[in-house]
């Protein structure tokens, strides 16, 4: 359980987001659910938070903007009195053949994917120190260790989501803070609509099924809470076995 836990959730109004922010809300912890652009969003899970009991803010904060995550990472901890969780689940696609793809749509991926979870780690890094202890919970995606045609933005910014991980675990391993990073395959997300109905596409995942979001939610939930205290620096695939 995470009682009296605070946790900043990315990404946290809407798919994997939210249900990580309502997993944790559930299992007792304080969320901080970051947003971009849909307020009305943000406000819902907030809401929803809220009636599970927990405590919950909502901050719009693009990833991509250091200065918004430092400001986010204080406003957080001067609400809760501290930051014990940090989930980088912001992420975007802008999906193309690489003859196809404008420089602008690989920037654009890289700076929220991997650079907005820099962003936020370096934000809340002294705070982990300070603390000595902490879960840093990056979300990438099997594209980020297989490759996906017409993903070379995304796939890129995942699979340095991993080499971000593995470092920041040695870094601050010393310190009693441990970073993982999740690796989902496909996901029932506004995300995958347009794959919801694809038979190749399910037929090639050996659970024959796309995940749910709450399924995710849980392997998140595992990283955060002290069961978890001996692992750092994995990445744990949560694919139906599309990646063995």
């Amino acid at each position: 359980m995470l009682n009296g836990k605070t946790a900043i959730i990315t990404g946290g109004s809407r798919g994997i987001g939210k249900a990580i922010a309502l997993e944790f809300a559930r299992q007792g912890a304080n969320v901080a659910i970051l947003y971009r652009g849909n307020s009305e969003k943000a406000e819902e899970t907030c809401q929803e938070a809220e009636k599970l009991g927990a405590s919950a803010i909502c901050i719009q904060c693009d990833v991509a903007v250091l200065k918004e995550c430092e400001n986010a990472a204080s406003l957080t901890a001067e609400t809760f009195g501290s930051i014990d969780i940090l989930v980088n689940n912001a992420g975007i696609t802008r999906d193309m053949l690489i003859i196809q793809m404008e420089e602008a749509d690989f920037e654009a991926v890289i700076d929220t994917n991997l650079k907005g979870a820099f962003n936020m780690i370096k934000s809340c890094y002294r705070t982990f120190m300070k603390k000595r202890s902490g879960k840093i919970i990056n979300v990438t995606s099997v594209s980020g260790i297989m490759g996906n045609a017409g993903q070379a933005n995304y796939s890129a910014s995942k699979a340095g989501l991993i080499g971000l991980t593995k470092t920041v675990a040695k870094e601050l391993a010393g310190r009693n803070v441990c970073c993982n990073a999740i690796a989902p395959g496909f996901v029932e997300t506004e995300m995958t609509e347009q794959f919801m109905e694809n038979e190749r596409l399910i037929n090639e995942i050996p659970l024959k099924r796309m995940a749910k979001p709450e399924e995710i939610a849980h392997l998140a939930a595992f990283l955060a809470d002290d069961m978890s205290s001996y692992i750092t620096g994995e990445v744990i695939r949560i694919d139906g076995g599309l990646a063995m």
